[in-house]
């Protein structure tokens, strides 16, 4: 219980002790004031009897708050526990079967084959590709939930110059304008203490996200500063934007909003890079205007 509880609980027996006092008193001569022994004990016995009520009714209201939380968080850890065993079960029973769907569909595109049977085998190939990465975010997922991280000073400028470059060495990067913002004076932009794999992973997520769905001509800027005890870093886009009611639902796993059925993808990459960002104690915020672009913001702590 805290200090302000203990006093409001010990109130009535502090005024009770008081009256008690003043109304023994000898000097008192006024004869309302003055209440001799028997009723004296009795207010002082009513203000302890309240105190120890109140006290009493406090400690079983925070057994049962603490009874309920604990009970909450054995469900929440159960539901965990259940859904990253699903997840490696799934992990599991798929892995052998889409290895040897696509030894099997590569084999056959080396066989000479009509026009209509090589567009439907390459048209597999990419389905199953497809279920091959959803299985492996899947994968990175339940792991994240449970892996610790190995933390280590990051300098956030090297990591997102060597993102860059990656990036525009993607063949898919054409005709797009890249730039990297970062800052010089008065300072360099502070390190941050994180998983510089993991961290690499987020961003490098964001900007292929921002790639897949801008086309040639669009621009993808990458701009990083410091705001008070944070590091923040923004990918933002000029492609089509977010519609308003899907903005909310794009965190969900597996959501994939009408827009963005035709672009491949397995609906896990910002729910990967959400979990990513809020495991080294960060947060994600997304602004959208359609037909306009996207800003997608992370929030690091400074190391």
């Amino acid at each position: 219980m805290k200090w302000w509880g203990w006093i409001l609980a010990l109130l009535p027996a502090g005024v009770g002790i008081l009256i008690s006092i003043l109304a023994s008193n000898e000097a008192i001569n006024d004869p309302v004031l003055y209440v001799r022994g028997n009723l004296t004990a009795l207010v002082v016995f009513g203000g302890v009897t309240i105190s120890i009520i109140t006290i009493a009714a406090a400690q079983i209201w925070i057994h049962t708050q603490k009874k309920h939380q604990k009970e909450l968080q054995e469900v929440q850890q159960q539901a965990s526990e259940d859904r990253r065993r699903f997840l490696q079960r799934l992990d599991h029973e798929l892995k052998n079967p889409l290895t040897a769907i696509r030894a099997g569909l590569t084999n056959m595109a080396v066989e000479p084959l009509g026009d209509y049977l090589l567009e439907e085998v390459t048209a597999v190939q990419a389905q199953v590709l497809r279920i091959s990465r959803l299985v492996a975010d899947l994968r990175k997922l339940a792991a994240l939930e449970v892996t610790p991280l190995e933390t280590t000073t990051v300098n956030m400028a090297e990591l997102l110059t060597e993102v860059i470059s990656v990036l525009e060495d993607q063949a898919n990067t054409e005709d797009r304008r890249l730039s990297l913002i970062l800052p010089n004076a008065p300072w360099p932009l502070p390190d941050v203490d994180g998983d510089p794999d993991l961290l690499l992973l987020a961003i490098h997520n964001l900007l292929d996200n921002a790639v897949k769905f801008t086309v040639p001509g669009d621009t993808i800027e990458v701009r990083s500063f410091e705001e008070g005890s944070d590091i923040v870093i923004e990918v933002a886009d000029t492609g089509p934007g977010i519609p308003d009611e899907e903005i909310d639902r794009v965190w969900e796993e597996l959501y994939r909003g009408e827009h963005v059925r035709g672009v491949p993808g397995s609906g896990l990459g910002l729910p990967l890079v959400r979990s990513i960002i809020e495991k080294h104690g960060g947060n994600m915020e997304l602004r959208s205007k359609p037909n306009q672009g996207t800003v997608f913001s992370v929030r690091l702590p400074a190391g």
